[in-house]
């Protein structure tokens, strides 16, 4: 019998102007779930009685309702998985916080539902009162640590492994879908396509080369892989952070020697290069609704945060796309509190073609 594996919804393909470069719409493929670097991520444990929602009973024709709330002993696998990503020196930080409006990460323990989650910034686009992540098996047994660790690389933005173009792996289809149509996932031939089968895009993989010592990586039991022979016999990953993992996580979100710079808000060109990133801090002389959007032929985000007890919390975010139009935020602003712009430049035509305002 295989093990538990992770089902990933899938998202609408994005749009982006005709007629871009190959390397360009690459640079935006692979960048647009990927968090700005100096990003704090806020995360939370859904804990109320009303947090829960109705599940099907496999072969039964029947439902039942299940909680989202999980033990404090499976809180604390979770806690673990995103020390250890953050103990690896990357740029983002996490912090956990009681009030589920200011966590962009939110996080339920529903069994049967299957372990999951929104990829990098995919979680903006879900409600406050639903599920960004989910474990629905216990944690506390083994190889939950594991689980936990593989969750949050998709929260950071990570695919699933064995879906690398590069693999090579060719699949005994009617196998792997026979597999996975039983005990513990009852998956049909469409999620099993979407999660094991389909290959991803060069410009989606996590890197150029297969890892398959990766934790994104599946456990697969004999019979199901047919190449590469060595792995006829089955995949066994170790459930363990790889060296590639922890390159990936660096490449994108490098260690941060100092905070970016603050300095007072002003409508001026932006000498950024690509990959570069500039803060900015707003204060508002009145309260009333502000737009904050980014100008010129690049590709950039836009992200507005509230500055609470010294600390960024995330409001809005927006990103060009790689099309004709500029990243642009509406948003109530209050007079006497601090906000923290933060322009970020995926690809451009040169330095000082991007220019940032407010009015």
């Amino acid at each position: 019998m295989t093990g538990r594996y992770c089902s990933l919804a899938q998202a609408p393909a994005p749009a982006f102007t005709a007629g871009l470069a190959a390397e360009r719409l690459g640079a935006l493929v692979g960048g647009r779930r990927m968090w700005v670097n100096g990003t704090v991520l806020h995360y939370c444990f859904f804990d109320g009685e009303t947090d829960a929602s109705v599940i099907p009973v496999p072969g039964s024709g029947e439902t039942r309702r299940v909680s989202w709330v999980g033990s404090e002993r499976q809180r604390d696998v979770v806690r673990a998985g995103f020390g250890e990503w953050h103990d690896l020196g990357i740029g983002l930080g996490f912090v956990e916080v009681a009030d589920r409006s200011e966590a962009e990460l939110r996080i339920g323990f529903q069994l049967g539902d299957g372990s999951w989650s929104a990829i990098g910034k995919d979680a903006l686009r879900t409600g406050i009162n639903d599920r960004t992540m989910n474990f629905g098996w216990d944690l506390t047994a083994s190889g939950g640590h594991g689980t936990a660790l593989h969750e949050i690389g998709h929260a950071l933005g990570m695919q699933h492994e064995h879906q690398n173009p590069y693999a090579g792996i060719h699949w005994d289809d009617e196998a792997v879908c026979a597999e996975l149509a039983g005990p513990p996932h009852h998956w049909s031939r469409e999620t099993t396509r979407d999660n094991i089968l389909r290959k991803l895009s060069p410009a989606e993989v996590n890197g150029s080369v297969w890892d398959p010592q990766s934790v994104m990586e599946f456990a697969f039991p004999p019979g199901l892989i047919l190449e590469p022979e060595e792995f006829r016999g089955g995949l066994n990953p170790p459930g363990t952070l790889s060296p590639a993992d922890k390159e990936f996580a660096l490449r994108w979100y490098p260690p941060l020697t100092a905070r970016p710079a603050l300095v007072p808000f002003r409508s001026a060109p932006l000498r950024l290069g690509p990959g570069e990133q500039a803060d900015f801090t707003l204060e508002p002389a009145e309260t009333r609704e502000y737009t904050v959007a980014a100008f010129g032929d690049c590709d950039t985000v836009v992200v507005l945060f509230e500055e609470r007890d010294g600390e960024p919390r995330y409001l809005a975010a927006d990103d060009d796309g790689g099309t004709s139009r500029n990243a642009r935020i509406g948003a109530r602003l209050v007079k006497g509190r601090r906000y923290v712009v933060r322009v970020r430049l995926y690809s451009g035509w040169g330095p000082g073609e991007t220019a940032v305002m407010c009015w």
